[in-house]
């Protein structure tokens, strides 16, 4: 299979995780995008009775497309179930990296609500160490975001200031605010860097989540891995 057999390999088995009834947190980005086509499929030909929270815009879009009922929290304060990607998934832990997608706030948000969150990855995005391979997300607000990366700088990262588009136009997350992207090499204490940025002014939310999968769909050319904490 190839990676994007191997995502939709992984999507369509979390998607049949979902059982009637249920509220179900929609993930971002491209993992995510096939789950939210075979829901809605589910949806359509089993006649499958769920509403769905969106964590974007551009999955709450998907999911009117395919024909799945939206809901908010001010009707459901709970998820039953929450499917969504990674960036990095830490092997031992199952600490993640999230936030390419530019969701990370929503993501994180959603995925505290729930009950039972299910990871959705292929096999390149397993690693040793978090920071491995990709940096850290950052979500920050836009007035003094140079002071913010000066002081995400202090701490180590390399800050790449702030995140644009392909076509260089700069990139706004659904809340108004910037991405800047932290490489801090291979991360020894994920929970005591998360706590460090939790507590910096200017920081809305970073990509880091720590203790928080339940499960991780990791999808090889073979199978698919169901990995727990």
């Amino acid at each position: 299979m190839n990676v994007d057999d191997c995502k939709r390999a992984a999507a369509h088995l979390a998607a049949s995780l979902v059982k009637p009834g249920m509220v179900v947190g929609l993930g971002t980005g491209s993992t995510a995008a096939f789950m939210i086509e075979r829901l809605g499929e589910r949806v359509a030909k089993e006649g499958l009775k769920i509403q769905a929270i969106p964590t974007s815009e551009e999955s709450t879009k998907l999911a009117r497309a395919a024909g799945i009922p939206i809901t908010t929290f001010a009707d459901h304060s709970v998820v039953d179930i929450t499917i969504d990607g990674a960036d990095e998934v830490e092997r031992k832990t199952l600490h993640l990296i999230k936030g390419l997608g530019a969701a990370l706030l929503r993501e994180k948000i959603v995925a505290q609500a729930s009950r039972r969150f299910v990871v959705i990855v292929d096999v390149t995005k397993p690693v040793d160490q978090l920071g491995q391979r990709v940096p850290v997300p950052v979500e920050v607000v836009p007035f003094g975001y140079e002071a913010t990366a000066a002081r995400l700088e202090a701490m180590g990262a390399k800050v790449i200031r702030p995140r644009r588009h392909l076509t260089g136009e700069l990139l706004t997350t659904d809340n108004g605010n910037r991405i800047l992207d932290c490489a801090f090499g291979p991360i020894n204490d994920v929970q005591a860097l998360a706590a460090r940025l939790d507590g910096t002014v200017g920081v809305v939310e970073h990509g880091l989540f720590p203790n928080m999968a339940t499960d991780v769909l990791v999808a090889t050319e073979r199978e698919v891995e169901q990995w727990a904490p």
